[in-house]
């Protein structure tokens, strides 16, 4: 998710403050006479939560959550966003039709680390040439040539690798202790919609936040 395509997706945007109020605020973010990429921001004491097209992301941390975000923004006008340190802030998380998360499994970080393994049992095992090239061609053909989306799968099949070459054993041990994820395309966002939302709200004149 970049942040050019984030922009594209809210440059016809409007704010609509439907309450401003201490604490209390319902925001709303939409292209007028249509409902894609809207979303709004709502704030109680202690939360936000972010709901529209994108989902539902709830957050709790500070009493007041605006001041929360707006730290990771050193100067107005910077559209900053820290993933990692908000989705520990998260308290839930609807993604609507499809299971809510905030990361999804990373088969290019699966496929780097058994690669790790792989180049590790070459340099330090002993084999020779024909030894490694049939070691090379046995992981290809029995793991990396399977990965894909299904993280269950490939941790299966990634377990269940045993293979003996040159009176040496090759397995893939303690993968569980590795992260094999990413965030969300939906979470990440969601959190340049935090940002680039609080930002917005912070440039209108403090006589226009009515509340509703």
């Amino acid at each position: 998710m970049q942040i050019e395509n984030f922009l594209r997706d809210v440059k016809d945007h409007q704010l609509s403050v439907l309450r401003d109020d201490g604490l209390y605020r319902h925001l709303r973010f939409k292209r007028p006479g249509s409902s894609a990429y809207y979303f709004d921001l709502i704030t109680w004491p202690g939360a936000l939560c972010y709901t529209g097209d994108m989902g539902t992301f709830v957050f709790s941390r500070l009493a007041d959550m605006f001041e929360f975000f707006r730290t990771d923004r050193h100067e107005l006008g910077e559209l900053r966003i820290n993933p990692g340190y908000w989705s520990e802030k998260l308290l839930a998380v609807d993604g609507g039709r499809r299971n809510g998360s905030a990361t999804e499994f990373d088969p290019l970080k699966f496929e780097r680390v058994i690669k790790e393994f792989l180049v590790g049992w070459m340099r330090h095992s002993g084999l020779n040439r024909e030894q490694r090239a049939e070691l090379r061609a046995t992981v290809q053909d029995e793991i990396l040539v399977y990965i894909d989306e299904d993280e269950r799968g490939n941790f299966e099949r990634a377990n269940e690798f045993h293979t003996e070459i040159g009176g040496r054993e090759f397995q893939f041990e303690d993968l569980f202790d590795y992260t094999f994820t990413k965030y969300t395309n939906t979470f990440l966002w969601c959190c340049y919609a935090l940002s680039w939302g609080i930002q917005q709200y912070d440039l209108i004149e403090p006589e226009l936040k009515k509340s509703a």
